[in-house]
């Protein structure tokens, strides 16, 4: 199954993370979430424990370029076929990283390819 991972998740409904958690699971994707602050989205568990995850086939990114930083390896290593970055977490640095560990890099925004069919 086509996992998607939603990496920076939060509860609050008011941040597009929540948001895509939301559009995600009414177009009926397979969605699992990771975010420090826990909580549940659409029935979704927001975990902080990135070890209970694996077959993940995209990582839709939340977090800022500095905060991603100490994640870079971690998210290597769940061995996700693409990384989304949305608006605000464009990263050059770390598109590298992934290409270069054979993860295709997508620069887009989630809610934009759901909407659009193009996800």
């Amino acid at each position: 199954m086509n996992t998607t991972l939603v990496f920076g998740a939060s509860s609050n409904p008011g941040r597009y993370s929540n948001l895509a958690i939301r559009r995600l699971v009414e177009n009926d994707i397979d969605t699992i979430a990771f975010g420090v602050s826990g909580g549940t989205v659409s029935g979704v568990q927001i975990k902080d424990n990135l070890a209970e995850f694996q077959n993940i086939n995209t990582i839709t990114l939340y977090l800022n370029p500095k905060n991603q930083k100490e994640y870079y390896q971690k998210i290597i290593d769940l061995k996700p076929k693409r990384v989304i970055f949305n608006p605000g977490t464009e990263n050059p640095e770390f598109y590298k990283l992934l290409k270069n560990a054979g993860i295709e890099v997508e620069v887009a925004c989630t809610l934009v390819l759901l909407a659009t069919g193009q996800y």
